[in-house]
């Protein structure tokens, strides 16, 4: 029985990669549904909430740790890879069942066909509840089609784990040539000649003898791993050959977000800073998928928005750009995982509207207090309707950088709250319902910050000692970095070298005050080694806060020291 299973569990593995394969093939290159990363997004939400909480502490760690590159696009990539080893470890478990009680089985026809569509039921229904259970406004390959294909694929794996498998059994264990791997006679010994035929009178042509060629079962388990290896790499290949990026699409604004307003400044960046302005491509992307995030057609779309108003309305994507003035800021946006000098945190320009123009046309009642909104992908924050009627800056937005959203920066609609973690700004907005009193956001009942404040950071990027400049026979080293405080902007930053004074930073005027600040230090050249440390105050004169503290509920606080 160890054997049988043991030998299901190889020969279903070796089926199974190459399903997986062309399953991303097929989803790259005809939008069908992903099985892998489908199957655990409709997991997440039911493990544990500090479950879920300790994998992503977890997985920054190892993440930062190693040094794997950026953290979201990294640990994106780790979540995807094991979404696959989830969907790798059912099939093989159903393939090695299916071993184990196949010769019981061999009567029924097709037992490996009905056991791998029993399989792929449950998996089609997942499938078509993560892509339009939550979407309504999903504009990919239509429900037959999709299940006809994972119900097939799985067919086609069934049939062919049933052939490995009595191909398999009917194989013998030993080579029929004899080796010197698998004989009992002696290296020396002289092969054995075949039978002298019995003499005959009758007049015979002869025929030459040819020895029957019988694959031994490494020889076939060899021979199958090559072929399914080959089928795997190809059908990977080719997805990622499909894999493309995302097109622009240009948003009629009176506002240039390539006109910065502090072109002007006389602090100029240390060199080896990070850009002012993060490009679209760079900027991070937190999120509760673990593959492709909600694809939403545009013009099927249309916002909802009712519960506790006087005057409920949807909205389609060209009322909320035509029908209203946009609004446009800089604003930097930090997720609440990040690390001190993380690069979960970016700037760029927003264009939206004013959530006050929005409310004053659906009038919440007297009885409302809170907005909760809900995305695509199942996401849902909760935020105080006294918060937007307080701060103008409230937008729900529909591009960034003079650009419709990209699709994986929540298209065609999030939200932006100041001076909050994106953790409370959902992306791929589909309702917002005006609602009596608070409740729990998605992070929040994950035991993450209910406010979810953003702390006063500040980071040193750079020393950049191949820089130097000499000025009165003193040579300085430029060092430079960022500073933010969520909407609340930063009015000093100081450096400190070697645990000696702190002496206070050039700042360069910030794009909003809604943005991070650059802020440069020329430091006095000396030999030997250093340490230099960094400190903020926010712009009610706060000093940001200096003991440690890991990211997890509220935000990562502490100094950040910078070591050369």
């Amino acid at each position: 029985m160890k054997r049988t299973i043991l030998a299901g569990a190889v020969l279903s593995t070796l089926i199974t990669a190459p399903l997986a394969a062309i399953i991303f093939l097929a989803n790259r290159a005809l939008n069908l549904p992903f099985v892998p990363t489908n199957l655990m997004d409709w997991l997440i939400p039911i493990i544990p909430g500090g479950l879920i909480t300790f994998g992503i502490d977890r997985m920054i760690d190892l993440i930062t740790a190693l040094d794997l590159g950026r953290v979201d696009t990294t640990a994106k990539l780790a979540e995807g890879i094991m979404a696959v080893f989830l969907f790798m470890g059912l099939s093989i478990g159903v393939g090695t069942l299916y071993a184990t009680f196949a010769e019981s089985l061999r009567r029924i026809p097709f037992t490996g066909v009905i056991i791998a569509v029993i399989f792929a039921i449950p998996l089609a229904v997942v499938s078509d509840y993560e892509l339009t259970g939550k979407n309504a406004f999903y504009s990919g390959p239509s429900l037959v089609a999709r299940s006809a294909w994972i119900i097939g694929a799985f067919a086609v794996w069934g049939l062919a784990l049933q052939w490995v498998w009595r191909r398999w059994n009917a194989t013998p264990v030993m080579d029929a040539t004899p080796s010197l791997a698998d004989t009992s006679a002696s290296a020396s010994s002289e092969p054995a000649l075949p039978p002298t035929p019995a003499p005959i009178k009758a007049k015979v042509t002869a025929i030459p003898y040819q020895k029957a060629q019988t694959l031994s079962r490494r020889e076939f388990l060899i021979r199958l791993g090559g072929a399914t290896a080959t089928i795997t790499v190809i059908g990977a290949g080719l997805g990622r050959l499909f894999t493309s990026e995302e097109e622009a699409v240009a948003v009629e604004t009176p506002f240039n977000f390539a006109d910065f307003p502090n072109l002007a400044s006389t602090v100029v960046p240390a060199p080896g800073t990070r850009p002012e302005y993060t490009p679209l491509d760079q900027h991070y992307r937190i999120d509760i998928n673990s593959g492709n995030p909600p694809e939403i057609d545009g013009e099927a779309w249309r916002l909802t928005f009712g519960g506790l108003v006087a005057n409920p309305m949807t909205f389609s994507l060209a009322e909320l750009q035509n029908d209203y003035e946009p609004l446009n800021q800089y604003v930097t946006l930090s997720c609440v995982s990040n690390r001190i000098a993380g690069r979960l945190i970016g700037t760029t320009g927003w264009t939206g509207v004013s959530m006050q123009d929005v409310l004053a046309k659906v009038q919440p009642t007297e009885e409302a207090t809170h907005l909760r909104i809900t995305s695509a992908d199942g996401f849902w924050e909760v935020v105080a309707l006294d918060l937007i009627r307080e701060d103008e800056r409230v937008m729900l937005c529909y591009a960034w950088d003079d650009q419709l959203l990209q699709v994986k920066h929540g298209f065609p609609l999030r939200i932006y709250i100041p001076d909050r973690y994106g953790m409370k700004q959902p992306k791929w907005i589909t309702e917002i319902e005006a609602i009596p009193e608070w409740e729990e956001g998605y992070w929040v009942r994950r035991n993450w910050d209910r406010d979810a404040i953003m702390k006063a950071t500040s980071v040193i990027d750079t020393v950049a000692l191949d820089a130097v400049f000499e000025e009165n026979g003193q040579q300085y080293v430029p060092i430079g970095g960022i500073a933010h405080a969520g909407a609340r902007s930063i009015s000093k930053v100081e450096v400190q070298v070697d645990g000696g004074d702190w002496v206070e930073a050039q700042i360069r005027e910030p794009f909003s005050t809604t943005t991070w600040v650059i802020w440069r230090y020329n430091w006095p050249f000396s030999d030997g080694e250093h340490t230099f440390a960094v400190r903020c105050y926010d712009g009610n004169g706060e000093l940001q806060i200096t003991e440690t503290q890991g990211s997890r509920p509220s935000g990562a606080t502490g100094i950040h020291t910078y070591d050369i």
